[in-house]
């Protein structure tokens, strides 16, 4: 059901949702998109939740995103659970599946190991309800337990700028309560809750212990993966969040001026060094850390890509006036640029490509990169 409201039907986002079992317990779920570029969304999941359900293709195997998976779990030194999924198909084969985890250290209970395995089908809700029976166990074994008589403690999980609503945050609490009112500090960024909304998108005053939240009252967009602090007083949100910007601008001015020196003594060296500039902006944080990570791991030998500016919302004017000042290519990832960052691009031939699914942005990249060195 998440996949079909995803463009190209894949989860390209970071989400949270929380489900109440049968017996009245309650479950969060973090999805993180399976796709190659996501790694560090991946990464970023495993790190905040205490049980991974990796959920293997029983037609497929093994992919290379499910060895990275596993990694992700081991460094965390969180728990597996396995759904081999899409077990209504007819080539099906879930003792393959095991077959190949084992390889991986992915041990099930059946063959003298200590990993949970449950086989279903979510388009059939085929023992859905053991999977469920599985994390309750698992987390009653862990005796998952934290404090929700304190000021609250989170993960930003994704970030994104909305029309009429602007920055909001989607928060994953882990321990203590956040109220409509308290004031926070997220990553460099900070603001007081004005309203919040849960998974199902009804308001709701008070999030608790392993509760998601879209959180509305950010002074702009967060990273994903910063952490989420409620403080006393709005005075000391300032001054946490000006010192964390102030760090984050020093490092970014120590890369920058290297990354420029290095590519400087390149083309003496060469005499023939290409960078292909590229500012990027997307609809939430997640997609332009994956984008970005993308971009970087094209082959760079005779094209460097070389990325002038990323962030979070619409394309405006001031973006076009930077890719006309640094001759970058704008890559819109679903967003479009108003109307005055189109009227000024068509003005200064700043070209602006639209995308909505990775796949389309990798293949054109390849291709843009690929032509601009055969042209050399």
């Amino acid at each position: 059901a998440v996949a079909e409201g995803e463009a190209g039907g894949i989860t390209q986002h970071i989400g949270a949702y929380q489900v109440t079992t049968p017996t009245g317990s309650k479950i969060t779920f973090i999805d993180t998109p399976g796709h190659a570029a996501f790694t560090a969304m991946r990464a970023r999941g495993t790190r905040v939740t205490d049980l991974v359900v990796l959920v293997v293709a029983a037609d497929d195997g093994v992919m290379p995103q499910t060895i990275e998976a596993i990694n992700h779990a081991k460094a965390a030194n969180v728990p597996l659970i396995v759904a081999i999924n899409k077990m209504d198909l007819p080539d099906a084969n879930p003792e393959k599946v095991k077959q190949e985890l084992l390889q991986y250290e992915v041990i099930p209970e059946e063959m003298g190991g200590d990993v949970l395995d449950v086989e279903v089908s979510a388009i059939k809700k085929t023992n859905l309800e053991q999977l469920i029976e599985h994390i309750v166990l698992q987390a009653e074994i862990l005796d998952l337990k934290t404090n929700p008589d304190r000021p609250a403690e989170g993960t930003i999980i994704e970030s994104r700028m909305e029309p009429g609503r602007g920055p909001v945050a989607t928060v994953l609490v882990q321990r203590g309560t956040l109220k409509i009112g308290d004031i926070f500090v997220a990553g460099s960024e900070w603001g007081r809750v004005r309203a919040m909304v849960n998974d199902r998108g009804g308001k709701i005053k008070v999030a608790g212990p392993s509760v998601p939240a879209e959180v509305i009252g950010l002074n702009a967009a967060p990273n994903a993966g910063d952490d989420f602090v409620v403080v006393e007083v709005e005075a000391r949100a300032r001054e946490i969040a000006e010192f964390r910007e102030n760090k984050k601008r020093a490092i970014r001015t120590a890369v920058s001026s290297q990354s420029t020196l290095e590519e400087l003594f390149s083309a003496i060296q060469t005499g023939k060094s290409k960078v292909l500039q590229l500012l990027v902006k997307a609809d939430v944080q997640g997609s332009v850390e994956a984008i970005v990570g993308l971009l970087e791991k094209l082959p760079q030998d005779e094209v460097k890509v070389k990325i002038v500016h990323q962030a979070v919302g619409g394309i405006n004017e001031s973006d076009i006036q930077l890719a006309n000042a640094s001759g970058a290519l704008v890559v819109g990832f679903k967003v479009r640029a108003n109307k005055q960052a189109r009227n000024l691009a068509e003005l200064e031939k700043t070209e602006i490509r639209y995308y909505s699914v990775i796949y389309d942005l990798a293949d054109d990249c390849l291709l843009y990169t690929s032509d601009a060195a055969d042209e050399g």
